[in-house]
């Protein structure tokens, strides 16, 4: 028996789902409350942040999560700048359009004080390739011949989900807190990696008579005690809507003074999303990008008093 591009693609979203949902209490908590009502999760759009720097044996920037899309069947779509941010950032639509939406960015290093330049860089200078060279080859067979064998795709399947995680060293406490002054966005990367930094869901086509739309489930979440953001970005009727979760925290590690410490970070915060329709060659279809203002603001989201 054999598994498809397609199906291999499915089964690395559902694993990242799963990961994803173990460590957001929240999105666990949508999808039981969705599932009670006999609605559905239908997963919009998750997202990746990345340094644009020489980071070892990975690619660099959205290169590092392109090149194994691009295996996948996933091709960039828009482009996206947000200069203040120092970031830029591509999204990724399947042919399929059952698969979500990807969404990656990338820290402009070369657009930072050197001091920060330079603790990136002797951080992540060295940074191994997370993917077997196995997978590596099974990769180069998908493409070619569009399936692989059931033993072969769960194996490589395996070994991507382990790519979706921090592949370089431990990171100095220091630098951490220093440059989480100017970017938090690279304080983040630096601790996190190449981990998901949210899943987005779709409220149109989640099915529960209830909750109609983003405003309804959001109170309906804020409800039943999650930790709502407490503000809807898009107008209401407009081609994109999105409300989420503050950031779950995470304990993650970094070098202090006297060894290796444990400290509490943000981590993944969890979206709700609902998409207007626009019309296209005379038919009506739902939008299916970005706004760059909306964007913006959910960089912000990982901030958090204490960091």
């Amino acid at each position: 028996m054999k598994r498809t591009t397609q199906e291999i693609t499915g089964l690395l979203i559902g694993r990242l789902w799963e990961q994803y949902i173990k460590k957001i209490p929240y999105a666990k908590q949508y999808a039981d409350m969705v599932a009670e009502k006999g609605g559905k999760v239908v997963i919009d759009h998750f997202a990746f942040r990345t340094f644009n720097a020489h980071t070892g044996e990975q690619p660099e920037g959205i290169r590092a999560l392109r090149h194994i899309l691009n295996f996948l069947g996933y091709k960039p779509v828009s482009k996206y700048s947000f200069p203040k941010k120092r970031l830029n950032a591509v999204h990724f639509e399947h042919p399929d359009e059952s698969f979500p939406r990807i969404f990656v960015s990338q820290l402009e290093l070369a657009e930072l004080p050197e001091w920060a330049q330079n603790a990136i860089n002797k951080t992540v200078k060295n940074t191994t390739y997370l993917i077997t060279d196995k997978s590596i080859e099974l990769l180069g067979a998908l493409e070619q011949n569009g399936a692989l064998p059931s033993e072969a795709a769960e194996y490589l399947v395996d070994d991507l989900v382990q790519y979706f995680r921090r592949p370089w060293n431990i990171p100095l406490k220091e630098d951490v807190l220093k440059l989480n002054d100017i970017s938090q966005y690279g304080a983040w990367v630096l601790l996190h990696g190449n981990s998901a930094s949210h899943f987005a869901v779709l409220v149109n086509y989640q099915e529960v008579r209830e909750w109609p739309d983003l405003e309804t489930t959001s109170n309906a979440l804020a409800g039943a005690g999650v930790p709502m953001e407490g503000h809807i970005e898009g107008e209401k009727g407009g081609r994109l809507q999105q409300a989420a979760t503050l950031a779950a925290k995470k304990e993650v590690k970094a070098k202090g003074e006297t060894g290796i410490e444990n400290m509490m970070w943000t981590y993944a915060y969890f979206e709700l999303t609902q998409r207007g329709y626009i019309e296209e060659n005379g038919t009506k279809k739902l939008f299916n990008g970005f706004v760059g203002g909306q964007a913006n603001h959910f960089f912000d989201m990982t901030r958090t008093r204490d960091n």
